[in-house]
């Protein structure tokens, strides 16, 4: 439904947005995800029509969007402020965009009563918002969205201002009223977890600033997919992946891919990209990709086929609930966190030394 072909955007000495292409299918949930200054938010105002792209296309069911006015998109933007009338109760608020649009009083109640009954505030039309809480906020400010039953709403930030208690509340509640009305959307944020819980597929974004270079998509691919195979290293720590490690590659196969690297050899079950023996590459371990064994299992044969065992030193641990957050240190002082099921049964002391099982599955070759 909407595409977007080769945009590029700049300010006067600042690059925002360099060859950003992608399609977003009906019904689907998009989210620009990536750190602030990546242009995300100025990508949506050229999709809505407020900004205008230097060069580059934005067409929405075969039409070009060029010369079509911002009111004539029938597009939904909602913002990280909601942008509420203070002044309005909740029905003055909702049908707000209604009524500009010169719509008939009944159909004007029956589309409030609708989109707030499909946001769980039915009967809260003549509550004044500021009576409301944050949460119940927002949920006005997405029936106001939804009202005017738009080909595709575009959402700011739109948890930002909330606590992390209430934004995790809202998460799931958010992706199920847009797949209820099967909305197609283009959603962004800053933060992954906001992002994997409510989108189908991602793009994440990254500026090169230092190349003179705006915004562009590092990668894209459904939450699961970017989780397990980010394409490079600036992926992994935007995500919060803190185990990365260079190595040389040894060998490459089909099924594996073993690389050399200061805290020993290790052997991953997957590979973010193609690679050859000798290839200078990252390699990421997700921190629930290990398990505790005793010290001694960290000693091997020479020519030992088995892989992946890396001993080193406890330096902290702290407790989680399901899990112990393990921070451990190994080879040249190489520091690695980790996430151990609390029933784990060999978790030593700080100080001690300790022996950590690597799940191939759990660890993936990068790109630098």
């Amino acid at each position: 439904m909407l595409s977007v072909s080769h945009v590029f955007k700049a300010y006067p000495g600042l690059p925002v947005l360099h060859d950003v292409s992608f399609n977003v299918s009906q019904g689907e949930i998009m989210c620009l995800l990536g750190p602030s200054g990546a242009g995300k938010s100025t990508l949506l105002r050229i999709v809505a029509g407020l900004e205008l792209p230097d060069a580059g296309q934005v067409s929405f069911a075969g039409q070009d969007l060029a010369r079509l006015p911002v009111h004539q998109r029938r597009f939904g933007l909602m913002f990280q402020d909601f942008a509420l009338f203070p002044h309005k109760d909740v029905f003055g608020n909702v049908a707000f965009g209604l009524r500009m649009e010169g719509r008939p009083a009944a159909e004007v109640k029956h589309r409030v009563e609708d989109a707030l009954a499909l946001v769980r505030l039915a009967g809260y039309e003549r509550r004044r918002v500021t009576e409301l809480s944050g949460g119940e906020q927002q949920r006005v400010a997405l029936a106001r969205s939804l009202a005017p039953d738009p080909r595709l709403l575009m959402l700011d930030e739109p948890l930002g201002s909330l606590d992390r208690t209430l934004r995790e509340q809202l998460m799931n509640e958010v992706r199920a009223i847009l797949k209820e009305v099967g909305l197609t959307a283009l959603y962004v944020t800053h933060d992954q977890g906001e992002a994997f819980a409510i989108a189908d597929r991602v793009l994440i974004m990254r500026a090169r600033l230092d190349l003179g270079q705006g915004g562009h998509i590092e990668q894209a691919g459904t939450p699961q997919e970017v989780y397990r195979q980010p394409a490079t290293r600036f992926v992994a720590e935007f995500l919060g992946f803190h185990n990365l490690v260079t190595g040389s590659v040894r060998s490459s196969a089909s099924a594996a891919v073993t690389v050399d690297t200061p805290i020993g050899r290790l052997i991953a079950g997957e590979a973010g990209l193609p690679c050859a023996p000798g290839d200078q590459v990252t390699v990421l371990i997700r921190p629930e990709g290990a398990g505790v064994r005793p010290a001694a299992a960290g000693v091997r044969a020479a020519g030992s086929m088995e892989d992946n065992l890396l001993p080193g030193r406890l330096v902290a641990r702290s407790f989680r609930g399901s899990f112990y957050l393990v921070q451990t240190a190994h080879a040249g002082g190489v520091p690695m966190t980790w996430e151990i099921p609390a029933g784990e049964a060999h978790l030593p002391e700080p100080g001690e030394e300790l022996t950590l099982a690597l799940d191939r599955a759990a660890i993936t070759v990068l790109a630098d």
